[in-house]
């Protein structure tokens, strides 16, 4: 199955703005990248979010939160977020932010 183009769309016009983020096909979806790190990113219908391991057990008591995890083993820091869980605007602006700031405090590549 693709990736949700319509999802993608939508990240880039709330991401505009944002300083030194690029693209890239992965995972069978696509991934934003700030500097070099993986941010966020979608598999399919999921926006995939890199949080950390620290941040991930509380992130994952949310609802419509689970473990990223397509192959068999969940990666760990990494959650996938169902379409419930970022349909409204500010939900979905702060799961972005979440993965942005993560990746802001990595060593660039």
């Amino acid at each position: 199955m693709a990736y949700d183009k319509a999802l993608e769309q939508r990240i880039d016009g709330l991401i505009a703005a944002w300083i030194g983020i690029e693209k890239k096909k992965m995972f069978g979806g696509i991934c934003y990248q700030a500097g070099g790190n993986i941010c966020f990113g979608i598999w399919q219908e999921y926006l995939i979010i890199r949080c950390g391991q620290e941040a991930a057990p509380l992130q994952l008591q949310r609802e419509h939160v689970r473990p990223f995890d397509v192959t068999g083993r969940p990666m760990r820091g990494w959650l996938m977020v169902a379409a419930q869980g970022y349909a409204a605007e500010p939900d979905v602006t702060g799961w972005l932010c979440m993965g942005y700031d993560f990746a802001r405090t990595m060593p660039e590549k």
